[in-house]
């Protein structure tokens, strides 16, 4: 999925993911309120969805696109 693609992935029924790592990530306050901003606009979805699902869509892109590609697709 492209970053690009989000706003209408947000828009469609939430599914279940099974979340099997956390991390503690600190943000600059002007990327958390674009963040709540993006959870408020999107009802369905948390803030920790919105995350989630932009870390993998760059993730995707980066496998993509880079020189990591390799490294980087899904196993």
């Amino acid at each position: 999925m492209k970053v690009t693609d989000l706003p209408q992935h947000w828009q469609e029924d939430k599914k279940p993911a099974e979340r099997t790592h956390d991390y503690n990530l600190r943000l600059p306050l002007e990327d958390a309120a674009r963040v709540a901003a993006l959870a408020e606009m999107y009802p369905g979805r948390s803030e920790t969805d919105i995350l989630n699902d932009m870390i993998a869509a760059a993730l995707d892109d980066l496998a993509e696109s880079t020189p990591l590609k390799d490294k980087l697709k899904k196993g």
